[in-house]
């Protein structure tokens, strides 16, 4: 049995296809992962997310900030923009059935045997994984009950920009919400970074999540997406999945379920090594 891990699909269905055919993916066998983002801004986000739910217990994904926001507007929290592409699913005659499917994914995955942890944008450096499995769970509660909008409706925004253990209600949940799917870089005063999405280089004093000591095992590896102008590749214990597919990148895969040394990438076209990116 293989494992891919994939990074943010965001609705381009025929990447996703080209890849599936590369690593010639068996449903029967193999397993997927996808860290979030299935829709929104590509052409067919409609066409992947059935595909995706279609696939039953052939795949795993954690659910993104875009994925986030088509529920807020499923559940009329939020208007559409001009930038979605979401229209074709919330106009769709199978919009409850996906929805429904959806919002019972989780914020973050883990797999004990390879010691994989999968989440949209990052786990805090203060969390052990104990920490943000009971945290993620907050959210998921809420998400699977009898009133998501509450939380949806309150999870915009960029406030707190610290984690605090004593934060309470929307301000917590909405805290979670942003590191598990939007966090990218720390102020040099420990504040979150919400304005700043471009690579390491660009910013001098900005300091992206992965390099501050993290608090999880050093066993354990995280597998994220949410950031396409961050080179794929390894960061430490920390695999950065985002191609920039839907930006005219690649769309990339990771295969995990070889020893760690053994772990590779995939894309369009190629098959690489892992390799640090310093």
């Amino acid at each position: 049995m293989a494992i891919y891990a994939i990074g943010d699909i965001q609705g381009c269905y025929d990447e996703l296809c080209r890849l599936l055919e590369k690593i010639e993916f068996e449903p029967s066998q193999d397993r997927l992962w996808f860290c979030g983002d299935l829709v929104n801004r590509g052409p067919a986000s409609l066409e992947t997310l059935r595909f995706v739910k279609s696939l039953g217990d052939s795949a795993v994904t954690v659910l993104g900030n875009h994925d986030l926001h088509l529920l807020a507007l499923h559940y009329g929290v939020r208007k559409i923009r001009d930038s979605d592409s979401l229209s074709p699913i919330l106009e769709s005659p199978d919009r409850d059935e996906l929805m429904n499917w959806l919002r019972t994914q989780p914020l973050l995955h883990r797999d004990k045997a390879h010691k994989a942890v999968m989440v949209h944008a990052g786990i805090h450096p203060d969390w052990s994984l104990g920490k943000a499995r009971k945290l993620a769970r907050e959210i998921e509660v809420c998400l699977r009950g009898d009133r998501p909008e509450k939380l949806l409706r309150k999870m915009y925004g960029n406030c707190p920009s610290r984690w605090s253990e004593d934060l309470r209600g929307s301000k917590r949940r909405r805290c979670i919400i942003n590191v598990f799917t939007r966090m990218r870089y720390f102020r040099s005063n420990g504040d979150l970074d919400f304005s700043a999405n471009g690579s390491p280089r660009q910013y001098k004093n900005l300091i992206p999540w992965f390099d501050h000591s993290l608090s999880l095992k050093p066993s354990n590896r995280i597998l994220f997406g949410h950031w396409s102008t961050l080179q794929v590749g390894c960061y430490g214990r920390c695999f950065a999945l985002d191609g920039g597919c839907v930006w005219g990148g690649q769309l990339v895969a990771l295969r995990i379920d070889n020893n760690a040394e053994d772990w590779y990438f995939i894309d369009s076209g190629t098959r690489k090594p892992i390799h640090s990116v310093s």
